[in-house]
């Protein structure tokens, strides 16, 4: 939780600095929309404001009491959420035809004696619910006191009779719509009825609620009745099997032996065989069977026989083999004989209405399973004719409401306060706007200040700088240049100046001199003898620094060597005020001796000027030369400095960076920028060049939360200098 709000305070404090800095544009915007607002508040004349009030009603209701009279003008919002029926309400009265339409009315004019625009009217229109009612409450400002009345009581008018005129069109468009469907819906109604008259008559379906109780117990009848009747049919059958095996004979020998003995014919026939064939026996006795009495006899038995068959095949239809002794039966034969033949045809009987009983009770199964489809089919005609009857009736009885709501001269809206002219003209309202300005200029003054520190490139804090490159902090160099006009840095000398040498008890002194000692105890065990001044771009005040750092190494009564390496733009001579016709150029190329060159321009400090600006100034600095002048500066002198060209723009500072014992890496907030400095440390990264550490200069104490320099002043004594 502690670290959370650390991270926010850091936050808020860096929004505070941004617009610290951009504190002059966001004052001059400020100030200007402020003096806007002032002179637009003077300059506002006095108004007039009238006040008129609309009740609007839900619903419209007919004098009738009609339901159509009740939905003609209803006001309802689409989205009860969003809208309301007043807010709709309120862009049709601002609607321009409207507006246009009171324009016309009332003759409004401008001074050149045309026709006002609707702009005039909509720029001092106010048209809004009242919260909680059903009132919108009309207001108009003009200059005029009885043009504003008369704008709003003419603005309700018109919006009254637009009101009525809109009903009445609704009413008509209804009444135009609903007698188009009426036909179409008084077909449909006759083809739902014919369809469930000729679905009944298909059918036979005049009751499927009784039809379908009658099935049901019908079925059960039937199934009680074949049961009784089976078991009867059983009985006989049992009875038919018992006279069959008593008699010898089947049921259809039976029949036809009890047909056979109730016929005269068949019997006198028989008879007569009998009798030939007693005769015949006789006879035998006495002759032999080749006898012609014999074969006579034969012969009238083989004739009568035959009679007998054609006798029997006529009374049965068919030609039967019955046995001869079965035509001549005894009465208790006979009896059984008729009891099989009954029992025979019981069981023929019961058998043929099992067979009707079942095909009754099939014909009503079937009927009874299609019967849920048919009530089924039966509910879907109803409900379509219900609907369509249901659906008829609707329109027909709209249809003649509508007419009478289309008679009707009723809105609804209804004017319950007309704008009075007023006496007293408003007030300017200069506070509010001069307030509104103060509001407007403060965002302004806000968003200016952060467009313009994004639109800026640089790295703005000392605390950006060494986060980026993360190098060792060797030493913070105040920014000590004077304050110009509203507070303001002045821009540099053209000619850095030396703080170390003229202003001894300054902060910036204190600070080369607190560099001075981090470079002294940077290698403990390796003195530094050599090193190279540099910065990521031009302006970061690498040069100002080499010279005050080899100042404050001076008095400490070291002999220190400063070189001005930098052969395109040098300028150490000017600021020692040098004469640069001969330096470290001619010095390379043998064209002068060092000792000839170099200038002692105060104790324990030699300057060598860069000299001559040669055409190539990377192949002198890379030279042998250069490593062995590097050589015996070094056994010369306590401690050489060597102020180079920037990184991002020659590759003379990394040349002579492996030259010397490492390169002090210099940085300014508010000249660096990210990409800048990023380049820069990659170069430095990929030659593998020692850096010593970083040096950030013309820090400013105010624009630094992180600084230290916040309680310097109250130690020393601070000169004011110009760096660069």
């Amino acid at each position: 939780m502690e670290s959370q709000q650390h991270v926010e305070d850091i936050d808020f404090q860096k929004y505070w600095l941004i617009l610290k800095r951009r504190w002059l544009p966001g004052t001059m915007v400020f100030l200007l929309t402020v003096m806007l607002a002032t002179t637009a508040a003077f300059l506002k004349k006095p108004s007039y404001t009238a006040q008129g009030k609309l009740l609007l009603k839900k619903r419209i209701l007919s004098s009738l009491g009609t339901e159509a009279g009740e939905q003609i003008g209803e006001l309802e919002a689409l989205n009860n959420f969003i809208n309301t029926p007043l807010d709709t309400e309120a862009q049709v009265i601002t609607s321009r035809p409207l507006i246009e339409e009171t324009i016309k009315q009332l003759e409004l004019r401008n001074q050149a004696g045309e026709s006002v625009k609707p702009g005039y009217i909509l720029g001092g229109l106010t048209v809004e619910g009242i919260k909680g009612t059903d009132v919108l409450e009309l207001s108009f400002e003009s200059p005029n006191s009885e043009d504003a009345a008369a704008v709003v009581n003419q603005l309700m008018k018109v919006y009254l009779q637009n009101n009525v005129l809109t009903n009445r069109a609704e009413a008509v468009a209804a009444r135009e719509f609903i007698a188009q469907q009426l036909p179409k819906t008084q077909e449909t109604l006759r083809q739902a009825e014919s369809a469930l008259r000729r679905f009944k008559e298909q059918n036979n379906i005049v009751s499927l609620e009784e039809e379908a109780s009658f099935a049901v117990e019908n079925i059960a009848e039937l199934d009680r009745k074949i049961s009784q009747t089976q078991s009867e049919m059983e009985d006989a059958a049992a009875r038919s099997t018992a006279l069959q095996g008593k008699l010898g004979l089947n049921a259809q020998q039976a029949l036809a032996i009890s047909s056979l003995s109730q016929s005269r014919a068949v019997q006198q026939v028989l008879l007569e065989v009998e009798q030939i064939q007693e005769q015949l026996n006789v006879q035998r006795t006495r002759y032999e069977e080749k006898h012609p009495v014999i074969v006579n006899l034969r012969d009238r038995k083989a004739a009568r026989e035959a009679l007998l068959g054609e006798r029997v095949e006529q009374v049965l239809g068919f030609e039967q083999q019955i046995p001869g002794e079965s035509l001549q039966m005894g009465d208790l034969e006979q009896s059984m004989t008729e009891a099989l033949v009954n029992a025979e045809v019981e069981r023929l009987g019961l058998a043929n209405r099992v067979a009707a009983l079942d095909r009754a009770k099939f014909t009503n199964q079937q009927r009874a399973n299609i019967l849920p489809k048919l009530q089924e089919g039966l509910r879907d005609l109803q409900r379509k004719l219900e609907a369509a009857q249901s659906t008829y009736e609707i329109l027909l009885k709209n249809y003649q409401e509508v007419q009478i709501a289309e008679n009707q001269n009723v809105g609804n809206a209804r004017i319950i306060a007309y704008a009075q002219v007023p006496e007293v003209p408003l007030g300017p309202k200069r506070k509010l706007i001069i307030a509104a300005g103060v509001v407007v200029g403060s965002l302004l003054y806000i968003v200016t200040a952060f467009v313009l520190d994004l639109m800026d490139p640089s790295i703005k804090t000392a605390k950006e700088v060494r986060r980026l490159f993360n190098y060792t902090w060797l030493g913070m160099i105040p920014d000590s240049r004077k304050k110009g006009l509203f507070g303001r840095r002045k821009s540099e000398a053209l000619i850095p100046q030396l703080p170390v040498r003229d202003a001894p008890h300054a902060i910036s002194s204190e600070a080369y001199r607190m560099l001075e000692a981090n470079l002294k105890f940077l290698s403990p065990d390796k003195e530094l003898k050599v090193i190279v001044v540099t910065s990521s771009v031009s302006k970061e005040g690498k040069s100002t620094v080499s010279a005050n750092l080899a100042i404050a190494m001076a008095q400490l009564g070291r002999r220190v060597l400063l070189i001005d390496a930098d052969l395109r733009h040098p300028l150490q001579h000017h600021i020692w005020g040098l004469v640069n016709t001969q330096g470290l150029s001619e010095v390379i190329v043998n064209q002068a001796e060092f000792e000839s060159a170099v200038k002692e321009v105060m104790d324990n400090l030699d300057v060598l000027p860069s000299g001559v600006i040669p055409p190539n100034s990377l192949a002198l600095l890379n030279s042998k030369r250069m490593a062995s002048l590097i050589k015996e500066f070094s056994q010369t002198y306590d401690f050489v400095i060597f102020d180079t060209p920037p990184l991002v723009l020659t590759a003379d500072a990394i040349t002579l960076g492996k030259m010397t014992d490492g390169i002090l890496l210099l940085a300014r907030p508010g000249v660096i920028d990210r990409v800048s400095a990023t380049a820069s440390k990659e170069f430095l990264v990929r030659s593998g060049q020692k850096v010593l550490g970083l040096v950030l200069n013309g820090v400013s104490a105010e624009g630094e939360p992180d600084s230290y320099f916040h309680h310097a002043k109250t130690y020393y004594k601070e000169e004011l200098v110009t760096l660069k």
